[in-house]
């Protein structure tokens, strides 16, 4: 692991997001790095200026202020520039959604974090790339899709709209909520490394990919649809990983994709690197 010198100069980009949602962490992090390291800070307005930030940062080291989704947004577009390798990602996670950033070693405090990003080491990660170039961080998973109410939004209460919130919530109340139903167990043909795994004929309930294996391996587990007794999951590592059959919907990082009839994965071994904590 590499380690980083306080002389390093940072370009730490601000999400929206995160402002909106936090901005006494933003300003703590904000206060930390300035005092420990040479930093540019940068608040974008949505996402083409923040890309338009991230590609001009010169040989200043990234430091994204933000939640997963601010993370995953930054990996992509180093991807697709082709820059991912040789740039090394510092991360103060401030939002709502942070497990994916919790997961891969990221301190979720706004202090711990921004310290181990003056002080901490690189880490190296796999990554999962698919056919359409995207990218996943953590595990994908592609479950049956289970009865969701969809309810009206909150809304937001700030301004001219705050008499008006508990009208709407009123009327939100007494209106009936609909339900999407349950689907069939789905039914993929899963291949790994050209090898299938499972059939269309086993329906299954879930399908799960994680990066980060032995040997820059994915781990994958189905899990076929038991009947009284439990299955038991099928378990298989490889470098790709197929999944084919009517329209389905998987989860990575927080997020939804879909619906697909085919994606095919690939781990491509220490793609990129993101500071973590040293050893203490």
């Amino acid at each position: 692991m590499a380690t980083f010198a306080t002389s390093d100069q940072l370009l730490v980009i601000i999400d929206p997001a995160a402002r909106e949602t936090d901005g006494e962490s933003v300003r703590i992090a904000k206060d930390v790095l300035s005092a420990g390291a040479a930093a540019k800070v940068c608040m974008p307005d949505g996402p083409e200026e923040f890309a338009r930030v991230l590609a001009r940062r010169g040989s200043r080291r990234p430091v994204v202020v933000g939640d997963d989704r601010a993370l995953v947004r930054t990996v992509t577009l180093l991807h697709r520039r082709r820059e991912l390798t040789g740039c090394v990602l510092s991360m103060v996670p401030v939002g709502g959604a942070l497990s994916v950033a919790h997961t891969l070693g990221v301190p979720t405090g706004a202090v711990a974090a921004a310290r181990a990003v003056l002080d901490g080491v690189e880490r190296r990660l796999d990554l999962l790339v698919d056919d359409s170039d995207g990218v996943v961080l953590g595990a994908l998973r592609i479950p049956p899709l289970a009865s969701v109410a969809v309810a009206p939004g909150p809304v937001a209460a700030r301004g001219w709209l705050r008499p008006y919130q508990h009208l709407v919530r009123s009327l939100s109340a007494t209106r009936p909520v609909p339900v999407v139903p349950r689907p069939g167990p789905a039914r993929l043909r899963v291949e790994v490394d050209g090898e299938t795994v499972v059939d269309l004929d086993q329906p299954v309930e879930g399908i799960s990919v994680t990066p980060g294996g032995l040997d820059g391996l994915a781990e994958v587990e189905v899990r076929p649809l038991s009947v009284g007794a439990e299955a038991t999951p099928v378990r298989a590592a490889g470098r790709t990983v197929t999944v084919t059959g009517a329209d389905f919907r998987y989860r990575a990082d927080g997020g939804v994709t879909g619906p697909v009839r085919r994606r095919t994965w690939r781990v491509v071994e220490g793609a990129w690197g993101l500071t973590v904590p040293g050893a203490s």
